[in-house]
This record gives C-alpha cells, sequence and structure tokens, in this order.
C-alpha cells in the first residue's frame, strides 16, 4: 500500500506515519523489517529491492523514502538545463511512478516530502494513484485549538492570555509547541496556566525561532524574518547573543550540507557536530538542501561583519540586526546546488 505524506508541518507527518506503524502490527517485528531510504539518492533499483524483499517473520514490511518528490521539483531560473538531461529527469519520474504502481501487498511504502509544488510531476502521477495527505502548518485559530486540545488532555487547562503569549513566544513549529506545554503542564500540575508560567518555563523555543529566521532571512521573506527579530527582542534576547545563535545556525547547515556531499551518513553527520538533539539536526538537514554554499558563506560572512561593527561601537546592537536583516532579506535566495 502507497502513503504520501508532504507539508510543512513536520510534526503531523510523523504523526501520522506513527498511526501508520500503529496498524501494520507488532512493533517489534516491524523494527527488522523497516527500510528508511533517502530519496535524494535512491535508485530505481534500490527502491524497487526494498520494497520487493519478503518481510522476516512478519506479514508486513515498511519501506520509508524521504525526498524523492524534492528530486522533481522546478529549479530557479539559475542557468540553462540540456534538453538531454530534462529527458533525463522526465523518464526517471515515470520509471517511479511505474515502480510505485507495482508494490507487492506485503509492502507498506511511505513517500514522505516537504512544501511540494502541485506541479511536480512525481506527486501528479502518484495523487492518480491514492489521496495525498497534505500537512501545512497551522494557521493561528487551528493552533490554538490543538493547544487547548493538547493541555487539556493532560488533565490542564490554560488562560486566554497565556495562550496568546505562548504562540507569539513559539510560532507554529508543533515540535517545539508540543514539548513547551508538557513542560507547562507539569510545572503548574493541573492549575490553570497564567501568563508568569510562559514566562517562567517556554525558554528554549528561542532556539527553534531562531531556526525559523534564519530560513526566512535566507528565503527573502523579509517581513518574517523581521517580525521574529522583533519578537526576539521583545522576549529580552541581547542582539550579541543572537548573533552567536545565528551563526551558530548557519555553521550548522553548512557542515551538514558539506559532510553530506562528501558522503557522509546521518549518524556520522550527527557524531561528528556533536549534535545530541534530534530536532537541530533534522532542520539542519532540511535547511542544508535549500541553500546553495554561496549563499551560506555570505550570510555567514554578513554576520561577521554585523558582529565586527558593535563590537567596535560602529552600530548599535539592534540596530545593525536590523540592518543585516534587512540586507540579507532583500538580497535574495540562491537556489542549492
Amino acid at each position: 500500500m502507497l502513503h504520501v505524506l508532504i507539508g510543512a508541518d513536520d510534526y503531523s507527518i510523523r504523526q501520522a506515519l506513527g498511526e501508520i506503524k500503529k496498524g501494520i502490527g507488532d512493533a517489534t517485528a516491524l523494527m527488522t523489517n523497516t527500510t528508511v531510504l533517502d530519496g535524494k539518492q535512491v535508485t530505481l533499483e534500490h527502491l524497487r529491492s526494498a520494497c520487493e524483499t519478503v518481510p522476516f517473520l512478519a506479514e508486513k514490511r515498511l519501506v520509508i523514502v524521504e525526498g524523492l518528490l524534492e528530486r522533481f521539483e522546478a529549479k530557479g531560473k539559475n542557468g540553462k538545463k540540456k534538453a538531454s538531461h530534462k529527458l533525463e529527469k522526465t523518464e526517471e519520474y515515470i520509471e517511479f511512478a511505474e515502480a510505485v504502481k507495482k508494490l507487492p501487498p506485503f509492502t507498506e511504502l511511505v513517500i514522505i516530502g516537504g512544501e511540494i509544488s502541485e506541479r511536480n510531476p512525481l506527486l501528479w502521477e502518484l495523487s492518480n494513484m491514492m489521496k495525498v495527505r497534505g500537512f501545512p502548518l497551522l494557521n493561528k485559530p487551528q493552533l490554538s485549538q490543538w493547544i487547548e486540545r493538547r493541555v487539556t488532555g493532560a488533565g490542564g487547562s490554560i488562560a486566554p492570555q497565556a495562550l496568546a503569549l505562548l504562540i507569539r513566544f513559539v510560532g507554529n513549529d508543533l515540535w517545539t509547541m508540543s514539548g513547551e506545554v508538557d513542560k507547562l503542564t507539569q510545572f503548574t500540575a493541573g492549575r490553570r496556566i497564567e501568563e508568569a508560567d510562559i514566562k517562567a518555563v517556554v525558554s528554549d523555543a528561542q532556539e527553534a525561532n531562531v531556526f525559523a529566521m534564519v530560513d526566512a532571512v535566507m528565503e527573502s521573506r523579509l517581513g518574517v524574518a523581521q517580525e521574529l527579530l522583533q519578537q526576539q527582542f521583545r522576549q529580552g534576547a541581547a542582539p550579541a547573543q543572537l548573533l552567536i545563535m545565528l551563526a551558530r545556525q548557519v555553521r550548522i547547515i553548512f557542515q551538514v550540507k558539506d559532510m553530506r556531499d562528501r558522503g557522509k551518513t546521518r549518524v556520522d553527520i550527527q557524531h561528528k557536530l556533536g549534535l545530541n538533539s534530534d530536532f537541530l539536526l533534522r532542520k539542519a538537514w532540511d535547511q542544508a538542501d535549500k541553500y546553495s554554499m554561496a549563499r551560506l558563506r555570505e550570510v555567514f560572512h554578513k554576520l561577521l561583519e554585523a558582529d565586527l561593527s558593535i563590537k567596535t561601537g560602529k552600530l548599535d546592537g539592534e540596530i545593525a540586526l536590523d540592518i543585516l536583516v534587512a540586507e540579507l532579506g532583500l538580497k535574495g535566495a540562491v537556489s542549492a546546488k
């Protein structure tokens, strides 16, 4: 059976994947019958082999492919492509689609993608086979409902003002939000969550918001980047601290991209960079797909220039960061190569 899960809401996608796993059967048996493939690198033969391997002491096997749809996204206007290359790409997505149509009955194939265009040719082929499940980021009313359900499910409640402040602090990253809500319900132990509790407990969300700001800056979403920057200032973040965090995230993305290009595995990269947080690795991994090495170097050097201008007293910290975000946001993102 085929499942296609796409969208920017990675948390909900992982929840949906968990439900698929539960529906397959015994978790212990599934561990030895699960294959995870990097869709950006996987060959047609490797995919077929994984799907056609008979499950060991179980009725089903699970094959998860991440990044395959991204291979067939339309590229930016960064140069002309040879006609032969276009032809190869056309033939490739058709071959992958044909292979998926011939799945053996014992295989559950899950194809996971991010924000995929409706014009993606492989997605279009797959959507003709089954219903694609989309997981866009929640808007503010949806996010409010999601938080209230989670708080209520944990036996608690939350004041409207606290709910609004929590959303302002964390945003709509459900990975971060779920952790913050869990911390808050444990901290309040059954009483109503108030604004003071948000201010006392919600601090780690800053790391996630910095990732979001990196994305917004590099993708030329200037308004979003500026709002996220001001949000950090409202929360009391010092400009020097923000520069350090931004530089660290860009450096991690650069290192992940570089090591991946040199054939290093996900496990090797996580160990080499000392990333104990799966969230940090996952975000850096996704962002490494989006940006070219040239763009990453440019952003990193701009960060260093801003740091120097603050330390030498040339510019006030907040002004330096405002200028930095405006310059990078207006510059425009360069497609990953």
